[in-house]
């Protein structure tokens, strides 16, 4: 994870700051948005359904994003961002009786960093830079679709609510038997995540712009939710964790009969977390001209 998040960082002022003949064209950029969290708790009501299928309106939360954005050619640019968001999940917001029974759920504050590529479908548009009436080569509509893909580092920190309301960090407690013996290993707080999705921007003037993006972030970890795999026995973790270390593992409402005993099927392995971000964003766009000795 250390190696990757040193790439990014050598990367990025790489991209961002290349020369393009004799001009820096680059543009700053800040949004807010929305997130949804694609795991293991809460989502759909059905089984075994991923990513869009498992999308649910009642558990998205708030993401804030800042950014850097490098146009090295009329159809491709590249884009540093730094962005902060809630991701959140609750088995009480599905139907499914097995999810409903599990009675799991996490919040979890995450902070990606990650470079990206765009690709413009159209050829940006540039007027004068004020709007003067009947000017010739006046400023027409600039829409402007893309594409992006990327990759970056996320740091992420589950928690849960506990039974007098207080949040809990939950990778200490061991909740599957982390670290614990015949447990899995401690999982890391620190992953890989791969950005992709579509974007539109629309320019107000030479230097501003307004846009929206949707994106998906696969990531390399399924403990973002604190849920992965089997569940571990109770009693063990009361005993080395203590008793809400034991709750959090467990809540379970007792309407299914072992559905929560020892090696039963608590999360599902087979899929990575995801999220979804969708963010309206302003982008002001700067320029400077190299500067060349004077004439005399």
């Amino acid at each position: 994870m250390r190696k990757t998040l040193l790439i990014i960082i050598i990367i990025i002022p790489t991209l961002l700051f290349s020369q393009r003949r004799n001009r820096y064209k680059y543009e700053w950029i800040g949004g807010i948005g929305y997130t949804n969290f694609l795991g293991d708790l809460g989502g759909s009501p059905d089984i075994g359904k991923h990513a869009f299928q498992d999308w649910n309106w009642t558990s998205s939360a708030e993401a804030v994003t800042i950014g850097l954005r490098y146009k090295n050619s009329r159809y491709f640019g590249v884009k540093a961002a730094l962005s902060f968001a809630m991701l959140y999940g609750n088995d009480k917001l599905t139907t499914n009786v097995y999810r409903e029974n599990r009675n799991l759920n996490f919040r979890s504050q995450v902070v990606e960093l990650s470079a990206q590529a765009e690709y413009y479908f159209t050829k940006e548009k540039q007027g004068h830079l004020y709007r003067i009436k009947n000017a010739k080569g006046a400023k027409s509509l600039d829409l402007q679709g893309y594409a992006f893909a990327g990759l970056g580092g996320l740091f992420f920190n589950p928690q849960g609510k506990y039974i007098n309301g207080q949040w809990v960090n939950l990778r200490p407690l061991s909740t599957e038997g982390e670290g614990l013996p015949g447990g899995p290993a401690k999982y890391s707080p620190f992953t890989m995540s791969f950005p992709f999705g579509l974007g539109v921007k629309y320019g107000l003037d030479r230097q501003w712009s307004i846009g929206l993006e949707v994106g998906l972030h696969y990531t390399l970890s399924d403990y973002i939710d604190d849920v992965s795999g089997t569940y571990y026995d109770n009693n063990k973790i009361r005993q080395a964790k203590g008793d809400v270390a034991a709750y959090m593992a467990d809540p379970s409402l007792g309407k299914v009969n072992g559905q929560s005993d020892a090696g039963q099927e608590r999360g599902n392995p087979k899929y990575k977390d995801a999220y979804m971000f969708a963010v309206v964003n302003a982008n002001y766009k700067v320029m400077y001209r190299k500067r060349t000795r004077s004439k005399f």
